[in-house]
């Protein structure tokens, strides 16, 4: 083989090679920011229309309850086979039907609306917890107003405290996992 035609057989080769390199590391490239960039979105969707809101509403619940502990001068509500006065009766349904009812009938509404948003690969057992909280004392609460069938004026299962850790803990690890993404695209930039 003469001299002319190795030396462009070889430089046509290691151009062919550089051109595949370059074009295989820049398609890698632009795979994983369309991934980052369908990520970004996804957590974006999960802060704005379910977790965002949930922790709103986990912090009003709070103070609201705080609240209504205040009016009562106590810290807490009620006790085992201990009934309330008619006075604090009628403060706390005045609370339940216009502040803790509606405020876990959205929560309850978020979760059904919004399912496809749940971080991981299971509905938590705690978001069951609320749920079953929720649903046992509006059903007793609505069979009393419309039937008169006296209850205990309280779901028969208490508030899920690991509903709010777990919420406001997975808020938390969305936004930083949402501030990661950012930084990360900002470098592909």
């Amino acid at each position: 083989m003469e001299t002319p035609i190795a030396v462009a057989l070889i430089t046509g080769s290691i151009t062919a090679i550089g051109w595949l390199s370059t074009h295989t590391l820049t398609a890698r490239r632009e795979r994983a920011r369309a991934r980052a960039e369908a990520t970004l979105h996804h957590v974006e969707r999960q802060l704005e229309e379910l977790y965002g809101p949930l922790v709103f509403l986990i912090y009003e619940g709070r103070r609201t309850f705080e609240d209504l502990l205040q009016t009562l001068g106590r810290t807490y509500v009620f006790r085992e086979s201990e009934s309330l006065p008619p006075n604090e009766l009628k403060t706390w349904i005045f609370w339940a039907e216009n502040a803790l009812l509606p405020r876990n009938d959205r929560i309850k509404q978020l979760l059904m609306a919004k399912t496809h948003l749940i971080e991981g690969g299971v509905f938590p057992p705690s978001y069951v917890a609320f749920l079953d909280h929720h649903n046992s004392w509006v059903v007793n609460h609505e069979r009393w107003k419309k039937e008169q069938v006296p209850y205990s004026w309280h779901s028969r299962i208490n508030w899920p405290e690991t509903f709010e850790s777990e919420v406001i803990g997975t808020f938390q690890y969305l936004k930083a996992k949402h501030a990661r993404l950012l930084t990360q695209l900002e470098g592909h930039s």
